[in-house]
């Protein structure tokens, strides 16, 4: 696919003229890094202070109708009717007969008869495809991809931002208020992906670069930037949270990613439940773990872990360097057996390096600050 073909936020232009180094992301053309910070100062930018991204190429669909809020429940891994309006939840539409993940998504509850979903952007059409094809009568199924952007505001000083254009904080996490700015509607989600306090705003695809704007001027007292797509993988990589495609596959259940707890196991339905319920009963399926390098070295996707005589028990999912911690970093599948605190060596390009088992988050995280 050349950069032609590459579809383009309601923000490019605003990425064309910071000078952002740009990439393929789920077949849209999205911002790495911009040339004031670059990954490391945009990372600290949002461990400290206050970042803004541009994650607009994310999916959205609408549910609506009688029942439209059952029917998702019946779809999807997590059980919607643990929450209740306005909340966001975090869950997995899984493969009916395999249990793999073809996604995993964020589903608004809005009302009952209303729920808005946001899954990755690669997998937009096949989840909506695959709603489609088991749509009940009389519920309204509508992909909006390109209806509505996404801006993220992560970080410390997150809620000063917002407060300075009047918009709604302090909300509960995962929680929603639909409101408006300017005149123009919008949502505002208390989420993110980056282990920082911070929200997610959901404006009409017209409304995107007026929004952002106002955002760039809101932050710069509290020295806030721009942030690309490159900081949002090693902050939520330093959380140990799940990427599609790396910790979740169509080959990788949310078993073995640790995802049980956005598995609803108790629901009589949901795409997969059979499947994934026999191997959660038997306990012998590969379990994601982070990796901690002890001196220098980075795990990159797909290397190889060995345990301490040369044996091959596992393979890394994710990998960085951590910016906050200036240490080599993953998250892998290893076998059953291994433990927290298990030396363990990690194949790089025919080169080992050490590393230690252990559990994420890597840092801290101020998510619910």
């Amino acid at each position: 696919m050349t950069e032609s073909d590459l579809l383009t936020s309601p923000l490019h232009s605003r990425h064309e003229a910071l000078k952002a180094k740009m990439a393929d992301f789920g077949g849209w053309l999205m911002p790495i890094e911009y040339p004031g910070g670059g990954v490391l100062k945009e990372h600290e930018a949002v461990r400290e202070r206050v970042g803004i991204f541009d994650v607009s190429h994310l999916g959205k669909a609408l549910v609506r109708g009688p029942g439209a809020a059952d029917f998702c429940n019946r779809c999807f891994t997590n059980d919607l009717r643990k929450v209740s309006p306005p909340k966001a939840q975090y869950t997995m539409c899984c493969d009916a007969e395999t249990g793999g993940v073809v996604d995993d998504l964020i589903q608004y509850y809005k009302s009952d008869d209303e729920v808005f979903l946001i899954p990755n952007a690669a997998n937009t059409t096949e989840v909506v495809r695959r709603m489609a094809e088991q749509l009940p009568e009389g519920l309204e199924l509508e992909n909006q991809h390109h209806d509505y952007a996404i801006i993220a505001v992560q970080g410390p000083r997150s809620d000063e931002v917002l407060q300075s254009l009047g918009l709604p904080t302090g909300h509960e996490y995962m929680s929603f208020d639909s409101t408006e700015w300017q005149g123009r509607p919008l949502t505002v989600c208390r989420t993110g992906y980056t282990g920082e306090k911070g929200y997610e705003l959901v404006p009409r695809w017209e409304d995107a670069e007026a929004l952002w704007d106002a955002l760039v001027e809101a932050m710069k007292p509290y020295d806030g930037m721009p942030c690309g797509l490159g900081a949002r993988d090693t902050l939520r990589t330093e959380m140990g949270y799940a990427l599609h495609g790396h910790e979740l596959t169509m080959d990788i259940t949310p078993n073995m990613a640790r995802a049980g707890w956005a598995v609803g196991w108790n629901k009589d339905e949901f795409w997969g439940k059979d499947v994934l319920a026999a191997q959660r009963a038997e306990k012998s399926c590969r379990l994601s773990w982070g990796l901690l390098v002890e001196g220098r070295g980075i795990p990159r996707a797909g290397c190889v872990v060995k345990d301490g005589e040369g044996n091959e028990i596992g393979v890394v999912t994710s990998g960085t360097m951590s910016p906050t911690l200036r240490k080599g970093i993953g998250l892998a599948l290893i076998d059953r057996g291994v433990k927290e605190g298990d030396p363990v060596v990690v194949d790089v390009r025919g080169r080992d390096i050490a590393a230690v088992v252990t559990k994420p988050p890597f840092v801290e995280a101020g998510v619910h600050d």
